[in-house]
């Protein structure tokens, strides 16, 4: 199996006692995040950032794998950050702010919890057929490079794969379920002109976490991939602000 450059895994040992784990998003790369987690490092914080079980491959890896795969990928780079690190706080993009939300469910320890973009519905009703499409078609159109500022594009598969579709929707199933175990501070950011993620989601992880603090951030020159397009440095200055104030 080989991986794209893209697609690597990136890995910074800070000079701190501040550790951040970044998650990918579903169908994307590393890559979809290198800048957020690069910029991260360079704030003198050690940073995880792991490729997901069928990712930085052929779209039709991500077909062999289960929801498992990526709940594992992100427990392994979090214990990797806080076997070095006093306190770790946990971001991802799409569904990498799903499985960060995952694990604030199983880590009360978690110093914060910080997911952009990150599904925990969709509105698509196509999603009801997938215990079905999924035998049927292998995938369906892309969902990748959802980016407002021209020539950018996301270092992301070019389908969408069915029976992977269908294991994120089981993720999302369970991380809604258990919204209220998180109870760590929360920033909950979300692009203003989103089309893969519906808006509401922002809100909904709002209302049902039992964080004493949480605030909602929206970036208004941005889509989806809003961590590689006009605001990804408002990303990078929000999250830097969020953890400094919680890591003190």
């Amino acid at each position: 199996m080989d991986v794209r450059t893209e697609g690597e895994p990136f890995s910074f040992k800070g000079s701190g006692d501040i550790g951040v784990l970044v998650m990918q998003g579903f169908t994307g790369t590393v890559g979809s995040v290198r800048y957020y987690a690069q910029q991260l490092a360079k704030r003198g914080y050690s940073v995880e950032a792991p490729r997901l079980a069928g990712h930085g491959t052929q779209w039709q890896d991500v077909n062999k794998v289960r929801y498992q795969d990526w709940t594992a990928d992100a427990e392994r780079a979090y214990r990797v950050l806080a076997a070095r690190c006093g306190k770790v706080f946990v971001t991802g993009l799409s569904m990498g702010g799903t499985l960060v939300l995952y694990l604030a469910e199983q880590h009360p320890e978690i110093a914060g919890v910080l997911p952009i973009n990150a599904p925990v519905f969709m509105n698509d009703r196509r999603i009801f057929l997938l215990p079905v499409l999924k035998h049927v078609i292998a995938s369906t159109p892309a969902i990748a490079s959802d980016i407002m500022q021209p020539g950018v594009v996301e270092p992301a598969y070019d389908r969408t794969p069915t029976a992977g579709t269908h294991e994120m929707i089981k993720l999302l199933d369970i991380v809604r379920s258990n919204l209220v175990k998180v109870a760590q501070p929360l920033l909950v950011m979300r692009s203003a002109h989103d089309h893969v993620v519906p808006h509401e989601c922002g809100q909904f992880i709002m209302d049902h976490v039992s964080s004493r603090h949480k605030e909602l951030v929206v970036f208004e020159r941005s889509a989806h991939v809003v961590t590689m397009d006009y605001d990804k440095d408002a990303v990078v200055e929000t999250a830097e602000r969020f953890i400094e104030r919680f890591a003190s």
